[in-house]
């Protein structure tokens, strides 16, 4: 397989430009859930050691269903698939405007769960417009395992958030393993008292918020992805959910702009409008680099071919 990789304000996203399995022509979901039973070995290859690593993302181009769209795409990571990604689908544009397969600086995706149509500014430079965002529900409070009482909001942006504003420790990189624990407690007592976001589909990313250190932003986050890696940008998807409480609580107007840095202090700036039907349709834009191709090679008798799984 070709791949190229790129990172987007720090989080990595690997993109199969060429040799990637043929999932035939149905929806993105069916495709995706193919993909899972069928070439679950290909994700498992790209993205765990030794060719990979907990923190990658991997997309996989396959054409669209929607002829609108320039390409469909399936992302994953070190323990499963997303339903959308931010950082990802601005990886992806970047992408393909390195291959010089961008036409009028737009580019539509087709994901599982909707179009996103991304404008390029300049090479490196990109805004998605995400699929429809919105808090599902407000001060949902938990009493998690050894932390105690744990109160946030649930909310969609792609993905599935449970969006923590208050927590022990300070939002810096030398307190990750605090923070990642933190998080993954808050997880696994969501799942062990099966409080879901809607349709009883999981909740599998924890956001935690607090006040900004670089000036001209309005928050910095830590966002714990499935597979217990923590997103080195601002996340996307969790910037469109937050977009999304802030909208419905009224702290936010239709294009005010947010400005969220992340954990290691890169930045995605953010606003939303209102569609036809009222719905938060979140903009997120931030800067991906290219920073290789390379062509995956696999061996018969490697017993790591696929992957370790540790």
């Amino acid at each position: 397989m070709r791949v190229i990789d790129s990172h987007t304000e720090g989080e990595p996203t690997r993109v199969i430009i060429e040799g990637g399995p043929d999932l035939g022509n149905g929806s993105l979901k069916e495709r995706r859930a193919l993909m899972a039973k069928d070439y679950d070995h290909v994700r498992r290859s790209l993205i765990l050691e030794p060719r990979g690593s907990d923190v990658l993302v991997g997309a996989l181009l396959c054409p669209p269903t929607d002829p609108s769209c320039d390409t469909g795409v399936i992302f994953f990571n070190n323990t499963g698939y997303l339903n959308m990604c931010g950082h990802g689908a601005i990886g992806v544009a970047v992408t393909l405007a390195h291959l010089g397969l961008v036409n009028d600086g737009i580019v539509k995706l087709e994901t599982p769960v909707g179009i996103v149509s991304i404008t390029m500014d300049g090479p490196n430079k990109a805004s998605v417009k995400n699929v429809a965002s919105y808090l599902y529900q407000a001060d949902v409070t938990i009493d998690v395992d050894g932390i105690g009482s744990v109160t946030g909001d649930i909310a969609w942006g792609g993905n599935w958030f449970f969006l923590v504003q208050d927590w022990p420790f300070d939002l810096r990189l030398e307190n990750q393993e605090q923070l990642t624990h933190y998080s993954r407690c808050i997880k696994n007592t969501l799942q062990k008292n099966q409080i879901t976001g809607k349709d009883g589909e999981e909740i599998d990313h924890v956001e935690l918020f607090g006040n900004p250190e670089r000036e001209g932003a309005n928050s910095k986050n830590f966002v714990l992805c499935p597979g217990d890696a923590y997103d080195r940008s601002p996340c996307g998807t969790g910037t469109s959910a937050k977009l999304a409480c802030l909208a419905a609580k009224g702290q936010l107007q239709p294009k005010e702009v947010w400005v969220q840095d992340s954990i290691i202090n890169s930045r995605f700036e953010a606003f939303y409008d209102l569609n036809d039907k009222q719905e938060i349709i979140p903009t997120i834009t931030g800067r991906a680099y290219v920073y290789a191709e390379a062509t995956i090679l696999q061996h018969d008798d490697d017993p790591f071919k696929n992957g370790i799984v540790l």
